[in-house]
């Protein structure tokens, strides 16, 4: 038995905050039902790449493809009254809703908690938005990259004396999946104990303020802003990337304490540079730090990134190679834990599937379809599930409802 089975979800939304939500509940059984519009596509099958052959295109994109395994597509044009009607149908026969549409979207749809509540007391509810469904900014639209400015991230990332660095991508997004799973997870246990449903109101933007926690208590403790400092840490010494021997080859490294200091000394041989004795100490070593990090610099780049892995690791100093894509792919630890898991798409064809971050003994996760395409399950979940006849499937079509 799998940990969600026999649970129905509903999925409206797009790119990743609420459909990789969903993707963890169909990787642990949950019937996924995922309502897409042909009228106006999911930005992961327009806007991002990769893509199949480097060929845009709706059933050629990477990222959907690895967001949408184990869950049933369908198309509803929630415009038209008949596609709403439908996907009403299919909420009053869930047990989750997943939305991360624009704040006041589904409740002009009529698809508010408290409309769908009236018929479906039990629904957990999971509307997850740029800065939550109240305050003065709610409805206002945006993305990852916009979210990683607005939370404080990016005014810590970069160098100094230059301008912030723009991390690609939706970050903040995939920051407020796992707080998302794991509070879908807890309005279901408490409607398994009271028989009640939930709404849950989830900010992305105040999920990623988590990740800058430690600057925010500085300025409620001492009123300092925190500012870019490169790859320095504030009391770790040294503490950066450096170049190996070849092409794109770096370490990661840092030493926390004095006895990781000598630790680190002893894996280099003791060199002369090393010895003075006011680098024994950590002001010291700050003091210092641009000297240290030209001295470690010199020595990398005359070995091979694993030599450097392989000598300090055993010396009980922390580092670690900086992976590429490559790497993360033929990662020994990655593969034994099933990260990547094969599955075959008609379009995309034979592509790596990313399982859960997290494993469960007993009910583990199971991946077995690739992403649908587009509209691929209409026939199935309206005539099948929903019991449509083919007469009335027919006037849905002819009305529009499945656009």
């Amino acid at each position: 038995m799998r940990a969600f089975a026999g649970l129905r979800v509903v999925e409206l939304g797009a790119f990743a905050a609420g459909p990789a939500v969903g993707k963890h509940l169909a990787d642990h059984g949950a019937e996924v039902i995922r309502i897409e519009s042909a009228t106006r596509l999911d930005g992961f099958r327009t806007n991002y790449a990769p893509f199949k052959d480097r060929q845009p295109g709706p059933e050629r994109a990477g990222l959907f493809a690895i967001t949408n395994n184990d869950k049933l597509g369908v198309t509803l044009n929630l415009k038209a009254e008949r596609g709403l009607a439908l996907a009403r149908r299919l909420i009053d026969r869930a047990d989750v809703l997943i939305e991360n549409f624009t704040p006041g979207v589904a409740e002009r749809l009529g698809l508010g908690y408290g409309t769908l509540a009236e018929t479906n007391p039990g629904l957990v509810m999971l509307s997850t938005s740029n800065q939550g469904q109240t305050g003065p900014q709610a409805e206002r639209p945006g993305f990852g990259s916009h979210l990683t400015a607005q939370s404080g991230v990016l005014h810590v990332t970069g160098w100094p004396q230059r301008t912030p660095s723009l991390l690609w991508g939706p970050y903040i997004d995939y920051i407020a999946v796992a707080y998302g799973f794991v509070a879908v997870v807890s309005a279901l246990e408490l409607r398994r104990r009271t028989g009640r449903g939930a709404h849950l109101d989830l900010s992305q933007n105040e999920s990623g303020l988590q990740f800058v926690a430690p600057a925010l208590i500085d300025y409620f403790a001492s009123g300092r802003v925190a500012g870019r400092e490169g790859n320095r840490h504030p009391t770790a010494a040294p503490h950066g990337v450096f170049a190996c021997r070849g092409q794109e080859r770096w370490v990661a490294l840092s030493v926390h304490d004095d006895g990781e200091w000598q630790r680190l000394r002893g894996a280099l041989g003791d060199p002369h540079w090393a010895r003075a004795p006011e680098l024994g100490e950590a002001a010291g070593r700050k003091a210092q730090e641009a000297y240290l990090e030209e001295q470690l610099a010199a020595w990398t780049s005359r070995r091979s990134r694993e030599e450097v892995v392989t000598q300090l690791r055993a010396a009980g100093v922390h580092v670690a190679p900086v992976n590429d894509m490559a790497d993360i792919h033929r990662d020994p630890d990655l593969l034994s834990r099933q990260v990547f898991r094969p599955l075959r798409h008609e379009v995309v064809g034979e592509y790596l599937a990313v399982g859960p971050p997290f494993l469960l003994s007993e009910t583990p996760a199971v991946l077995e379809r690739p992403a649908f395409q587009l509209g691929e399950h209409n026939r199935h979940v309206f005539q099948e599930l929903l019991g449509l006849d083919q007469e009335e499937y027919a006037r849905c079509e002819a009305e529009g409802a499945f656009e």
